[in-house]
């Protein structure tokens, strides 16, 4: 990461997290250890973003780098609070609150994202129509900001027309779409569908959690889609890609 300035560096690096079905994960080098881990999930889940703040700023005074904070923290949190979610173990609003909490801890790191100097190629990442689930995008976006790239975020439930003209418009060197809601995935499919009508060369990347339940085979069905299932795994492509 020659073109990152010295600040950046300092934090950037990334330490292994194999996710398997059951929510568990296998961590190496990482700063966060369990004790601190299920502290910040309690926080998390009680709605105490107070409490939330005080262990992201102590990490990140003692040097974490964002790739540790993202993939072993917030990652790893929000796919275990969708997880809960899905089993029906918390309410709608607790994983909403999590969610909001866990987006407002990423503006406490955005001057060091955005400090690495940019290498002049653009990626634009998008939640499809119909999904809401913004954060895994967002979180997207912004490992593409570490690496100097351009990551342009639309949010959540983009139209497809509105897709596709941002694209005519920016001339991205990479399309990623998040999907978290696995009944979403026809929507997806229809993104594909028509990306692939007007951009064919186009690289797209997908993820999300909604392919633990299935739909690889659906989606890299298409030239040049391939599915990238963590953020590890999306640094790691964009490092080869750069």
């Amino acid at each position: 990461m020659e073109a990152c300035s010295d600040l950046a560096f300092r934090h950037l690096g990334l330490s292994g997290m194999d996710f398997i079905k059951t929510g568990k994960v296998k961590m190496k080098e990482t700063m966060i250890t369990d004790e601190i881990y299920s502290d910040y999930f309690q926080a998390l889940l009680a709605g105490e973003k107070g409490k939330c703040i005080e262990t992201v700023n102590g990490l990140l005074e003692r040097g974490i780098t964002l790739y540790d904070l993202y993939i072993h923290l917030f990652e790893r949190s929000m796919y275990r609070v969708g997880e809960l979610w899905e089993q029906n173990r918390i309410s709608v609003a607790v994983e909403h609150l999590a969610t909001a909490i866990t987006e407002s801890l990423l503006t406490l790191v955005y001057p060091l994202i955005f400090s690495a100097e940019h290498v002049g190629r653009k990626a634009v990442v998008a939640c499809v129509a119909g999904e809401y689930h913004q954060l895994g995008g967002k979180m997207a976006a912004d490992i593409f900001e570490l690496n100097g790239w351009d990551g342009y975020f639309l949010g959540a439930n983009t139209p497809p027309e509105d897709l596709l003209k941002l694209i005519q418009e920016k001339k991205p060197d990479i399309l990623g779409l998040s999907l978290s809601i696995y009944f979403n995935l026809e929507y997806l499919l229809r993104v594909l569908e028509m990306v692939r009508g007007s951009f064919r060369d186009l690289p797209v990347l997908v993820g999300g959690q909604a392919f633990h339940w299935g739909g690889r085979d659906r989606v890299e069905k298409y030239p040049g889609v391939t599915l990238i299932p963590t953020l590890k795994e999306l640094e790691s492509f964009i490092r080869q890609a750069s």
